[in-house]
């Protein structure tokens, strides 16, 4: 029988959990249950789902501490950051608990005559869930609890190097038997998944969401798809460098550089180059690699053994072709998967570092004459999800804001960060199909009905 086997990233000895992969006729059997229980998920109405997402949140709440420390194990999180995720994902559970109150239609006025005309909107019935180890807590949440609340039930597909926090997540939720069924697998099961499901979300990366794309919209099913970000940050002159430094190795070296929302290039416009290069290296420099269990750690280990060859193979290839490094660029001198954080300059043109997502603590140094060369340089990417920009002057900010192609700009603020309650998603080759989290996700669970109401007889 396969198995998916999950490893503590920071000690590659400790097995964390060893599963049975589901294969295509489980995930078929899975999303037959799903079927069935949605009947009786939808007929419980706006006050009983909202009560089953109340208590939810209540019992994840109740676990905090074990779900932080599980989520430290397995995928490597900084503990500060694990309590911060497992705090983020109660919120979501509970901001959810109030959509089935939600108006799910509106009221027109017919074209001629008496009557009504209405549009409502219904859930597709099993949405499929495919997501990351990253956020092993708040990416299943976030997508999960709205596709819920709306009256749909679920069928979620983690990676396999975080089962366990899903596992777990799904046990504390409590919901009904086939509202919320967890299938943990590898590809085949993923492509079952699509091939059965009503409605598809993916997040994870580029070529993995272009399938999954692919599949979807060959079956004709909605689907939307969150595959990453080159991201960048613009550092004008004026702005305040050592804050920008700051929040600069914050979006780098924080979880190892392991979000979509880090950032991979700093782009430094004019005088800004010089100060802002010695700062931020002595920043990286005092945010080591270290133990994610610790208190003080914001830089913990890549995930696998795989992610720490192809960053250290990217740092090599980028020295041999003349760049140098300024912080970093190196394993940590301890067990597990640890990569020191990491900052070069002066990569050649075309290196994979410019041109690709590493997912990573690894971010390149460009040097922009001025504010336009910044935005063309930031915007000369297929991945663009988040970026930041540091200055003092808010008319400079907001005029760069119009101009920068990214789905996400914050201002005076790291790349990295998401407000649960809006938006969320990128540009070009980041995102594809409707925005996730906030009210716009609803609509993405549900499909429009219009309903026209005229009278029996004549008045």
């Amino acid at each position: 029988m396969t198995t998916i086997d999950s490893y503590n990233p920071a000690d590659p000895d400790d097995l964390v959990i060893s599963v049975p992969a589901t294969d295509a006729a489980g995930v078929a059997e899975a999303i037959a249950g799903a079927r069935e229980a949605q009947r009786g998920w939808w007929a419980l109405g706006a006050a009983g789902r909202s009560l089953a997402l109340t208590r939810a949140a209540a019992a994840i709440e109740g676990a905090a501490d074990e779900l932080a420390e599980l989520v430290v194990r397995e995928v490597g999180k900084p503990i500060a950051e694990a309590r911060g995720e497992v705090a983020r994902t109660v919120a979501i559970w509970r901001y959810y608990a109030q959509a089935p109150f939600a108006a799910s239609g509106e009221v027109h006025e017919p074209a001629a005559g008496q009557g009504l005309l209405l549009t409502r909107r219904r859930p597709y019935g099993v949405a499929g869930l495919i997501t990351p180890w990253n956020f092993p807590l708040a990416i299943p949440t976030w997508k999960a609890a709205p596709a819920l609340a709306v009256g749909n039930a679920v069928v979620l597909k983690p990676s396999s190097e975080a089962v366990a926090v899903a596992l777990r997540l799904a046990e504390l939720a409590g919901l009904p038997e086939g509202v919320l069924t967890i299938v943990p697998g590898g590809a085949a099961a993923g492509t079952a998944l699509i091939g059965g499901a009503d409605v598809i979300s993916f997040t994870g990366s580029t070529w993995v969401g272009r399938s999954v794309i692919a599949g979807a919209t060959e079956r004709g099913i909605p689907v939307q798809s969150e595959m990453g970000g080159l991201n960048a940050a613009l550092v004008l002159p004026d702005a305040d460098i050592a804050q920008a430094a700051a929040h600069l190795a914050n979006a780098i070296a924080g979880y190892a550089g392991q979000k979509c929302t880090a950032t991979s290039r700093v782009i430094a416009v004019g005088d800004a180059y010089e100060p802002l290069a010695e700062a931020l290296a002595k920043a990286l420099a005092q945010t080591p690699a270290a133990d994610p269990s610790a208190p003080t750690t914001s830089c913990g280990p890549v995930i696998n053994r795989e992610s720490l060859e192809r960053l250290t193979d990217a740092i090599d290839t980028a020295r041999e072709g003349g760049a140098t490094v300024l912080a970093g660029g190196a394993k940590a001198d301890r067990a597990g998967w640890f990569l020191e954080p990491t900052l070069v300059e002066a990569v050649p043109a075309g290196h994979p570092l410019l041109e690709e997502e590493f997912f990573g603590p690894v971010a390149v140094l460009v040097p922009a004459a001025d504010l336009d060369e910044a935005i063309a340089i930031a915007n000369n990417t297929r991945h663009s999800l988040s970026t930041s920009v540091h200055s003092r002057s808010l008319d400079v900010a907001l005029a760069a804001a119009d101009r920068l192609d990214a789905g996400m700009i914050r201002i005076n603020a790291p790349s990295s960060g998401v407000d649960f309650h809006l938006p969320f998603g990128g540009a070009k080759g980041a995102s594809y199909g409707s925005r996730e989290q906030g009210q716009a996700v609803l609509d993405f669970y549900t499909a429009s009905r219009t309903v026209s109401v005229l009278p029996a007889g004549e008045y």
